[in-house]
């Protein structure tokens, strides 16, 4: 077993590991909410609108971190501002905010004439250059991102399924959505590190839409959509140890091939149990119960 224990016996094989696990578990909470309310084109968009904070970041010598939760910030307000816009779509909002901020990014980088800002980790990651501070600070994301997930639960489910009773209960469903998009750009900063911008919808949306078929309730899902992505974390840190792939994208390519054995064997369970004979002691139903907005009461 030892090609299984090897590569986690480096230094920075095992950070790159911790690093993945806090991700996996900051993204699962988000994720679900991205996969439950259709919001797969918002979080690409928040993943490349972070390219001009990290951009002057780089430039300027500061934290890259910082510069990508100013753009994550300009990315929510700008989102939310624009989705209050009664003749303009939201998805129109998004596309406009998510050309703007890639132009402005590229603008300035293209402002450094030696042109000496590495976007490689910033567009595909580089997990096995995590430091133990940034172990931290992923473990601080951590804790706010359980917070908000914990206090907004009840205000983000009644959103996801009838935003009207959401409103009916009190539940300020505008704020709750402004709050949920700082929910979604958490765990975008937390996650570029790790597979970069152009990877991180591998993280943040295959797990949670690999769990769906298999989880009876929101809850299910999110905890479901750690575990695979803790999996996938390992598994691609593995067989980029042993197969010489990029890191993180090994681990946004494994955790989506998850995502298709997952309904592959929901597929399969569920033609099984159409053509299975019935009888006195089979359970019923036989297959998980679709998730319900009752679920707000």
């Amino acid at each position: 077993m030892e090609w299984l224990t090897a590569p986690f016996e480096v230094t920075f094989v095992q950070r790159a590991l911790w690093a993945g696990v806090l991700v996996s578990v900051i993204c699962a909470p988000a994720g679900t909410w991205v996969v439950l309310r259709g919001m797969a084109f918002l979080g690409d968009a928040m993943s490349h609108g972070l390219l001009p904070g990290v951009a002057l970041a780089a430039l300027f010598g500061g934290n890259l971190l910082v510069g990508a939760v100013a753009s994550a910030a300009v990315m929510t307000a700008g989102v939310t501002v624009l989705g209050r816009m009664p003749r303009l779509s939201q998805d129109t909002g998004i596309g406009l905010l998510f050309v703007g901020m890639l132009s402005l990014g590229v603008i300035i980088v293209s402002r450094s004439q030696s042109f000496a800002v590495d976007l490689t980790g910033f567009l595909f990651g580089d997990v096995l250059a995590v430091r133990q501070q940034d172990l931290f600070l992923l473990a601080a994301a951590l804790c706010v991102a359980l917070m908000v997930s914990v206090l907004g639960h009840r205000a983000f489910l009644a959103l996801t399924f009838d935003a009207r009773k959401a409103k009916t209960l009190g539940l300020r469903p505008r704020l709750a959505h402004a709050v949920l998009l700082g929910l979604l750009g958490l765990a975008i900063v937390a996650s570029f590190h790790i597979v970069g911008t152009l990877l991180v919808l591998g993280l943040l949306i295959a797990p949670p839409a690999a769990a769906l078929p298999w989880a009876r309730s929101v809850r299910g899902v999110m905890v479901l959509a750690a575990l695979l992505g803790v999996a996938a974390t390992f598994g691609g840190l593995l067989l980029s140890w042993h197969l010489g792939t990029a890191a993180g994208a090994t681990v946004s390519a494994l955790a989506v091939s998850l995502f298709f054995l997952s309904h592959a064997a929901s597929g399969l369970r569920h033609r099984r149990a159409r053509t299975a004979p019935v009888s006195a002691s089979a359970p019923f139903p036989p297959s998980l119960p679709p998730l319900k907005s009752t679920e707000v009461n």
